[in-house]
């Protein structure tokens, strides 16, 4: 009964680690097409030049 119950667990495991990790995936393309927008259609500044549209 143990080792079955140990496989289980792992089981659940595995699935939360690889349904966690797709989520991450998704994340990341997002933040990937939010920072090109951004990098594409950041403003000029007043000299005339692109400004940075990040603050750091």
């Amino acid at each position: 009964m143990v080792p079955v119950l140990l496989v289980l667990l792992l089981a659940l495991i595995l699935f939360g680690a690889g349904f966690a990790v797709k989520v991450l995936w998704y994340i990341a393309i997002a933040v990937l097409v939010i920072w090109l927008l951004g990098f594409l259609v950041r403003s000029t500044s007043p000299s005339g030049g692109r400004s940075r549209w990040y603050r750091w």
